[in-house]
């Protein structure tokens, strides 16, 4: 089959990991795959290289200065429509609202609901969940919240992981640099918890690790709450490290080297970046949301308050102290078993019976 990947960025998102990790997975079953973003700031590829049976197109997204969030959505739409050939494919595999709006038609993975105030966001959102005609979710969390909230019935695909990768990769100088610390991935932004995981970090006994917080690449501009962050973090008398994107190849040493991962979200379609953790042999702590007690019962703390995060946290930092490879045993073979091999394999399933109901029709730009 010939398949199109939509992603809105080059940069190093848990959507845009997702997308790179399928195509090539799906490129590796000999399926023809080519993989269409927005490059954002002058990219004109993506965060790590891609294998080379994926092909790429990046489409030229030069930067606006001031352009307010609503604008640059619709821009974003509007490029991307403008460059996109849906005639070429079989399929066409939207994931994420940007992209979704950028066709008629579409296979679209919801990852996970957000809701938004800007009038552009909230009717992106909307549009890149009912035009689809067909939904795939990473759980079976967030399809529930689908069917509730909208009546549509998603098949459900978790995400898969590069286990090997987290489980093998070397310290790196990491504890050198900052001594024993917590990590977070994702950047300080409302929905990554982070205002929270400041609060529960303060409550730590002392000597306490430091935080570290790694990511952040995002279309929003979250300046007002970082500057409440900080300003939150100087009252607390904290000083984290933001390290903001990491590379590619840094980010497995960073995560091994961890004396605990923290996963704060309050809203989350998987958790990517806390299975990535596990693979390295690094402790969770997350959040307790639905879907991460779908994912990750049994092998990560779960906590719902900042009082209840620095429990957790000064639990999980007590038994890495003592943890031998046993201890790291369950998380490991948790994140195994979450291959993008069998996600791939379960994609083409999805496509072929799309294609074989007569579903997947040849996709038209919107209009």
């Amino acid at each position: 089959m010939r398949i199109a990947l939509l992603s809105y960025s080059t940069k190093p998102r848990g959507g845009v990991v997702h997308t790179l990790a399928l195509a090539e997975a799906l490129a590796a079953r000999g399926e023809d795959v080519t993989v269409w973003t927005l490059g954002r700031g002058g990219d004109s590829g993506f965060f790590r290289p891609v294998d080379p049976r994926v092909r790429t197109e990046v489409v030229p997204f030069p930067d606006v200065p001031g352009e307010p969030v609503g604008e640059r959505i619709l821009r974003s739409i509007s490029v991307l429509r403008g460059a996109f050939r849906p005639g070429a494919f079989d399929i066409v595999h939207a994931q994420d609202c940007i992209s979704a709006n950028a066709v008629d038609r579409c296979v679209r993975t919801v990852h996970h609901l957000d809701t938004f105030s800007t009038p552009e966001l909230a009717e992106c959102h909307e549009r890149a969940l009912v035009r689809p005609y067909a939904h795939v979710c990473v759980s079976a969390s967030v399809a529930a919240e689908l069917s509730a909230g909208w009546g549509i019935s998603a098949t459900v695909i978790p995400n898969g992981v590069d286990a090997a990768r987290f489980a093998s990769a070397p310290p790196g100088d990491w504890r050198a640099r900052f001594g024993a610390y917590v990590l977070a991935v994702g950047g300080i932004e409302p929905r990554k918890g982070s205002l929270d995981l400041l609060e529960a970090m303060a409550l730590l006994p002392s000597p306490a690790p430091r935080l570290v917080i790694a990511g952040g690449e995002t279309l929003f501009d979250y300046r007002d709450y970082r500057a409440r962050w900080d300003a939150r973090a100087a009252e607390l008398g904290l000083s984290p490290v933001v390290l903001g994107p990491v590379a590619h190849e840094a980010l497995p040493s960073l995560m091994r080297s961890a004396a605990v991962f923290a996963f704060p979200s309050t809203k989350e379609g998987f958790g990517l970046a806390a299975m990535e953790a596990l693979a390295a042999g690094v402790p969770v702590v997350t959040r307790d949301l639905p879907v991460l007690r779908e994912v990750f019962g049994g092998v990560a703390r779960f906590a719902s308050t900042p009082a209840s995060f620095a429990a957790a946290l000064t639990a999980a930092l007590s038994a890495a102290l003592s943890a031998g490879p046993d201890d790291r045993a369950a998380g490991l073979a948790l994140a195994r078993r979450h291959t993008w091999a069998a996600a791939a394999e379960a994609h083409v399933a999805l496509y072929r019976s799309l294609a074989d109901r007569g579903t997947a029709l040849p996709c038209g730009a919107a209009g």
